[in-house]
């Protein structure tokens, strides 16, 4: 799925991929910025909990974007592809200015949702203007290629991970999540040599990459993310390489980048965060 056309008259929205177990009670920050670039006081955020087999994750998100400030929460159980298509459930969806998808299982998310109503509405609300973002699993459909399952390791291995269609938000960049605490640079790398075009973005736990329109990527949360740049590759074994045979790789970038860093998806360059303040006499 390709990104929706952006009209000369919108802006395209914000993009949030979170890696996952982002923090909730106490210092909410990710979740707290969300509302926020969902339009602050006056935001409607809509939260998808297709993904999640707990009945109680809708409601809870509902509870904790409302007591971050936002106007209205409202989550909708798309739980069959026959939900997709209610033109109710839909309207509701239309009046959004954030969309939250949550974690859970992203082939559950992706084989009831898409090529739906819902997908497509989700791509034109966010070439229109409104925020999307998701957390886990969430996180991972939100590009075109979504890494549907694979191993964790370090070395990159053909056939390691699997590749699905994603929701098509945006085509520059594949994503993956809980990416430190799952060892998943193996599979990210797996996963870009058969597409050297995108940019790799691993996220960490309570990490989130916010996206904004110009396509800038800063970085939210507690942990780092992983940048991983192929456009200047120089050879890949992949085309001859058997299943289980590790990858020969050579002339990949890669960036390690915490809060406040950023990175611009067009001219592929990392900027690091100011340096703290010194708090020395």
């Amino acid at each position: 799925m390709s990104p929706a056309k952006v009209e000369d008259t919108h802006t395209r929205g914000w993009i949030v991929p979170v890696g996952g177990a982002e923090e909730k009670e106490q210092d909410a920050v990710i979740l707290r910025r969300f509302v926020e670039v969902s339009g602050g006081s006056e935001a409607r955020i809509v939260i998808i909990p297709t993904a999640s087999r707990l009945p109680e994750t809708g409601p809870r998100y509902e509870r904790i974007f409302t007591a971050l400030g936002a106007r209205k929460a409202t989550s909708i159980p798309f739980e069959t592809r026959a939900d997709a298509e209610r033109d109710d459930l839909l309207d509701t969806l239309e009046q959004a200015t954030g969309v939250f998808l949550t974690g859970g299982n992203q082939l559950q998310l992706s084989t009831i949702l898409g090529g739906t109503q819902v997908a497509r509405a989700i791509r034109r609300l966010n070439a229109r203007g409104v925020t999307v973002g998701g957390t886990s699993a969430g996180a991972a459909i939100l590009s075109e290629h979504m890494i549907a399952f694979g191993q964790g390791g370090a070395t990159p291995i053909a056939g390691l991970a699997s590749l699905a269609p994603g929701f098509g938000l945006t085509n520059r960049i594949v994503i993956d999540q809980h990416f430190r605490q799952r060892d998943r640079l193996g599979r990210l790398l797996s996963v870009l040599a058969f597409n050297p075009f995108a940019v790799g973005i691993g996220l960490d736990e309570d990490t989130a990459a916010f996206i904004d329109p110009s396509d800038v990527l800063h970085v939210e949360g507690a942990g780092a993310i992983t940048i991983v740049d192929v456009s200047r590759l120089e050879h890949s074994s992949m085309g001859h390489n058997k299943p289980g045979q590790a990858i020969c790789l050579t002339g990949i970038q890669l960036h390690i980048l915490t809060r406040n860093g950023n990175y611009n998806l067009h001219t592929r360059v990392a900027t690091p965060p100011p340096p703290p303040e010194d708090d020395f006499d």
